[in-house]
């Protein structure tokens, strides 16, 4: 996990009785999702504090942004920079079950599966234990291309048909040269058709564009033209990564209050404006290890009080290539959760080797 040095520096600052009531408070939170209150902290503490001695050093933690209240008689909340650093400074990771471990094993386990069935299987499985959404940056693509066709569309253009082998299709619009014929887009449409079966766009263009050179290829000057207008069409990038999102249901569990399904609300929201998670995720994938992003340290989570808990995986290359992980509210098991996604996202590093 990254740290934060002026967190770090801020729990250095704190003494001993600042700290066990700070950490007593987050934990207590944490596990009822209640704010905690002065008396009920006395009966926890072994320091014997009275109710007031206790809510002195409640004061002076809300005065330094760790604490909130949100009612005036109630008690106290951990802020997102008090959970911040709490999971920075406080937070004692555990191991992960090894009934849990066999259970993420055994889900990602076989063979035959695609690369996004097998992350769908991974971030549902993560669902169902942690109990809150999964979601997955899926590694860009460079997909191999099935079948391309020619259309013509008017006199001077045609309409290229991308068929790619998971399904995708892709239309996109050439210029064609002057005196080209139906029989010409069929002849360049077979032509492309077969030099590209198998191959991914850009290992095709190299061997087309070196046999046209070479005048190696069956191919009139005309339909020559048409080949090289098609080929133009794609720039060789890899297609773009998706999100996939699964367990959004396990959000409405527990909820205790209307506040809870408007931050609930808020979240579905912010789950449906995929581009800016997928650039939040983006930022997570250059760091090393698991990356915690607690509610308002993201202007896309402001609004929604969420955590969201993350880890890049890797390729056989042992090159980063997405982001898996889980998101819900900010009252998470932090201790359990993080060693599960860890572990998640080795064994799909595993299995993408």
């Amino acid at each position: 996990m990254t740290k934060n040095p002026e967190h770090q520096s801020l729990l250095e600052k704190m003494n001993d009785r600042s700290r066990l009531i700070f950490q007593q408070i987050v934990e207590t939170y944490l596990d009822t999702g209640e704010p905690v209150g002065s008396r009920t902290l006395s009966q926890l503490s072994p320091l014997s504090l009275s109710p007031a001695s206790i809510r002195n050093v409640m004061a002076d933690l809300e005065s330094l942004g760790l604490l909130l209240a949100p009612h005036a008689s109630a008690g106290r909340l951990p802020s997102d920079i008090g959970l911040r650093l709490f999971v920075d400074g406080l937070l004692e990771v555990g191991d992960l079950a090894e009934s849990e471990r066999r259970s993420i094993q055994q889900q990602l386990a076989g063979t035959g599966r695609s690369v996004e069935d097998a992350l769908t299987e991974a971030i549902s499985t993560l669902s169902g234990l942690s109990q809150c959404a999964g979601l997955v940056v899926t590694p860009k693509q460079e997909g191999r291309l099935k079948h391309i066709e020619f259309v013509a569309t008017s006199p001077s253009q045609a309409l290229v048909i991308l068929v790619w082998d998971d399904g995708l299709v892709e239309n996109r619009v050439v210029t064609l040269p002057p005196g080209f014929t139906p029989s010409t887009l069929i002849e360049a449409g077979n032509y492309l058709s077969a030099k590209l079966g198998g191959r991914t766009f850009n290992d095709a263009r190299g061997v087309i564009a070196k046999e046209i050179e070479t005048k190696r290829a069956e191919l009139d000057n005309l339909t020559a033209q048409v080949v090289d207008a098609g080929i133009a069409t794609w720039s060789g990038e890899p297609r773009d990564r998706s999100l996939i999102i699964r367990g959004q249901a396990n959000l409405l569990e527990d909820l205790q209050a209307v506040d809870d399904l408007e931050r609930v609300r808020h979240l579905f929201e912010d789950l449906e404006r995929k581009e800016g998670l997928i650039h939040l995720l983006d930022v997570a994938e250059t760091g090393e290890g698991v990356r915690i992003f607690i509610g308002s340290e993201t202007q896309l989570f402001s609004l929604s009080g969420s955590s969201v808990i993350v880890s890049p995986y890797m390729n056989a290359e042992q090159k980063v290539v997405g982001v898996i992980g889980v998101i819900g509210p900010t009252r998470l098991n932090y201790a359990r959760i993080i060693p599960m996604v860890d572990f998640t996202a080795k064994t799909v590093g595993k299995l993408l080797g």
